[in-house]
């Protein structure tokens, strides 16, 4: 509620136009990121009409409103945080000029610290369809942007190549996440060229794996490297292999999996320093196609545990992952559309700004399956991210917006 005789800044923006912002600043408060920008060194020396603070909600209001100009998106995110802050003063608004050296002095620091600081996984122990055996479901995978076609992002970045020794029209970044299955809330992440390929860039974000997580990863993934680098750090791994990988079958278990052992190398093998793992065969077939066959390999060797056909059911829910990369791409962003940002500073900063609205998206869709009215303790599957961008885009917030 506005403070007794308070009134709202002079602007054309209806209440809820501005909620949208109240949004960020719920997931991503002022304080902590006040906090991340000191951390990085980026705090003001004197006072300036296009503060650090201001800017890095501009860089989430940039994914929000993706399809808005500079200007309009500084507008929204100006006036949204003098409500939130009961501020009287009518913004001074910049140009687009005013905006990007704004932008520069920022950097992409800050965002990946915010990030890192607040997206965690949101389900709790009562939250459907978000675990197994006791672990939470999390899978690894990787997508590409496109980027403004400069030079400054295509020397930094590089581009695919295309039929005929052609290069593609667009530079592109990588990005590799960790997603939590059941809610689709990406919670780490890692950015760089499309040059650098996902099993270099995932090393780092296996290493960030916890215990008590049940990591899902696709076949091209799988290097003894990687196993032994997500395994370390006591998670649990249920990654599909190639048909080709070697494997030394030690024990057949009842439940039709069976224990092998695997190795760095060749030369490894002959040193006798395996790795025992459980191994699950299948195939899938729906009555007119047959898929397959499967082979995953998993660090939980007791089928007491986790039977076999319970791990393969959960090892659909990878495609989870594929599922927020398309949120983001296609609805968040727009399809098709190109990151604006000219620069490989501010395209990383822009690519931090979208992973971290994804994630503010997804908690207020979390929070809506687990708490409002009719969807109170639904799968957070549920609940359509397309209605949820929309209502924070908008910022109608009232019970039973969302469709399931």
């Amino acid at each position: 509620m506005p403070r007794s005789g308070w009134k709202k800044p002079e602007s054309d923006r209806r209440l809820p136009d501005l909620v949208s912002v109240g949004l960020l600043m719920k997931v991503f408060p002022a304080e902590v990121v006040d906090e991340v920008i000191a951390e990085c060194g980026r705090t003001e020396q004197r006072r300036r009409s296009l503060p650090a603070r201001s800017m890095a909600y501009f860089a989430m209001g940039m994914a929000l409103h993706s399809e808005g100009s500079y200007e309009d998106v500084l507008a929204l995110i100006s006036d949204g945080i003098a409500w939130a802050h009961r501020d009287e003063a009518t913004p001074k608004l910049a140009n687009k000029a005013a905006i990007s050296h704004a932008r520069d002095r920022l950097g992409p620091e800050p965002m990946a610290l915010l990030f890192e600081r607040v997206a965690e996984p949101l389900a709790d122990a009562d939250a459907p369809g978000c675990w197994l055996a006791g672990r939470r479901l999390v899978a690894i995978d990787g997508t590409c942007l496109d980027l403004a076609d400069t030079p400054a992002n295509d020397s930094g970045f590089g581009r695919p190549g295309v039929m005929k020794g052609e290069r593609s029209a667009f530079p592109q970044a990588r990005v590799v996440a960790l997603a939590e299955c059941g809610t689709h809330a990406m919670f780490d992440a890692v950015i760089g060229p499309y040059t650098t390929s996902e099993n270099a860039l995932s090393v780092d974000l296996l290493g960030r794996l916890r215990p008590g997580m049940l990591c899902l990863a696709d076949r091209g993934f799988y290097s003894f490297k990687a196993w032994q680098t997500a395994s370390a750090t006591g998670a649990d791994l249920l990654w599909r292999v190639k048909d080709n990988l070697k494997l030394e079958m030690v024990k057949d278990l009842p439940d039709g999996s069976w224990l092998a052992e695997v190795f760095d190398s060749t030369r490894d093998r002959a040193r006798r320093d395996p790795r025992t793992v459980r191994v699950i065969e299948y195939t899938i077939e729906d009555g007119r196609e047959r898929s397959g066959p499967y082979r995953l390999l998993t660090t939980i060797l007791d089928p007491g545990q986790a039977p076999a056909a319970e791990l393969a059911g959960a090892y659909a829910q990878r495609w989870e992952i594929e599922t927020a990369f398309d949120e983001l791409k296609t609805h968040q962003r727009g399809p098709r559309a190109v990151l604006r940002s000219k620069s490989p500073d501010l395209v990383t900063q822009e690519i931090w700004g979208h992973l971290c609205c994804h994630y503010a998206i997804r908690s207020l869709m979390f929070d809506t399956a687990q708490h409002v009215g009719e969807h109170a303790g639904h799968d957070p599957d549920r609940v359509s991210f397309v209605a949820a961008l929309r209502i924070a885009r908008r910022a109608i917030a009232q019970q039973g917006a969302f469709s399931p």
